[in-house]
């Protein structure tokens, strides 16, 4: 699993072959209730904010999925992780002040319903929120091509209008994943680094055009967008011609002018003024991205990126049986002591809560093997 924004002391990427199987219905259920605790006591301590920016955090993410019994590389961590988080915040989300919508495959395409129908309760226009969910599936499914298909779509927002999203792809052919994290407080351009944090299998080509480096072909593509669909079509055929570095080759070889020409038309009907309302057009998909992007790079010496931009604990074992089965008494003895501390701590006294921020600041342990520097 690789993350490309360091942190002190942390560093390295690991390879996360998947493992099969599914969350017994036993112990899914404990999982809704340990994150329905974790949830609470976590907006007590540090905000609705806080906790966001804790579910943008790739690895913070990942510690979360293994303390509720998922193995560092199970199966189903990210999908069922956000499923219990999003079940524990059916319960208690006016409590705490989230709201989660989407969820896997069709659960995903349902978000901006969900959304428009949970916003207004806190008095907030939906329209921005719906417009985030689908930019960043958009940007990640279309503008950051790594071969990796998104599956997965979990949108988590507040009172205050603050969101964050947890999306997965799986590159099919190698059968890992890979999860992105985007924070409302950290996206200041939809469309150029917009990510918390990409975690996963390292990719071997990409076209990244929501890089820092990328902002010529940004400019670039939609003004050729706005270009006749016959001429932007007869360029991209005359580049299949020529003699391009590999990489374009492997980039070039399932793009058809006379397929894409239907798409090249809707662009130019759409008119977009700049990449970010590009990207949100109907019918505009990875391919014809794509083929913007070669074309642009083509007329006006614009290139792309090819830069990729691509964090984990166990508290009760893992479904898997790895390193041991779950421990049942220790899992409802943990849901227990953080119901427990935080209902003490609403009546002020806190020292249950005292003690867990001290474990917080406990030295880290030698890393799990697998985790160090210079594993692909």
């Amino acid at each position: 699993m690789g993350y490309d924004q360091p942190v002190a002391g942390r560093t390295g990427t690991a390879d996360l072959p998947l493992h099969g199987g599914h969350a017994p219905r036993w112990l899914f259920s404990r999982m809704v209730a340990l994150s329905r605790e974790i949830l609470i006591a976590t907006a007590d301590e540090f905000g609705t904010a806080g906790v966001l920016a804790r579910l943008s955090d790739p690895r913070w993410f990942q510690a979360l999925g293994c303390t509720l019994g998922f193995d560092w590389h199970s199966s189903g961590l990210t999908t069922t992780t956000c499923g219990a988080l999003k079940e524990a915040l059916a319960a208690v989300g006016g409590e705490v002040g989230i709201a989660a919508a989407g969820g896997k495959g069709a659960l995903s395409r349902r978000t901006p319903a969900e959304v428009e129908a949970a916003a207004p309760r806190w008095g907030l226009e939906p329209e921005p929120l719906v417009y985030a969910s689908r930019t960043a599936a958009k940007v990640d499914s279309a503008a950051l091509q790594d071969g990796f298909q998104i599956y997965h779509h979990a949108f988590f927002f507040d009172r205050q209008g603050r969101w964050a999203v947890v999306q997965q792809g799986m590159n099919e052919g190698t059968g890992l994943a890979r999860r992105y994290h985007w924070f409302s407080e950290v996206v200041a351009d939809f469309v150029c680094e917009p990510h918390a944090g990409i975690a996963g299998a390292r990719a071997d080509l990409v076209l990244n055009l929501v890089a820092g480096e990328a902002a010529p072909a940004r400019e670039a593509i939609p003004e050729l967008a706005r270009r006749p669909p016959d001429r932007t079509a007869a360029e991209l055929a005359r580049l299949q011609g020529m003699r391009l570095p590999d990489r374009h080759a492997l980039l070039l070889s399932d793009l058809d002018p006379r397929r894409l020409r239907s798409v090249f038309l809707t662009t130019y009907e759409a008119g977009a003024e700049d990449f970010a309302a590009l990207l949100g057009t109907p019918g505009l998909g990875a391919k014809g991205l794509r083929a913007l992007a070669l074309v642009a790079e083509l007329l006006y010496g614009a290139p792309a990126s090819f830069r990729d931009p691509a964090r984990f604990a166990y508290a009760h074992g893992g479904k898997d049986g790895t390193p041991y089965p779950v421990d049942r008494e220790t899992y409802d003895r943990t849901v227990e002591v953080l119901r427990r501390a935080i209902a003490r701590a609403r009546l002020g006294r806190d020292e249950e809560l005292r003690t867990l921020r001290r474990l917080a600041n406990f030295p880290p342990t030698t890393p799990p093997p697998g985790t160090g520097p210079g594993r692909g």
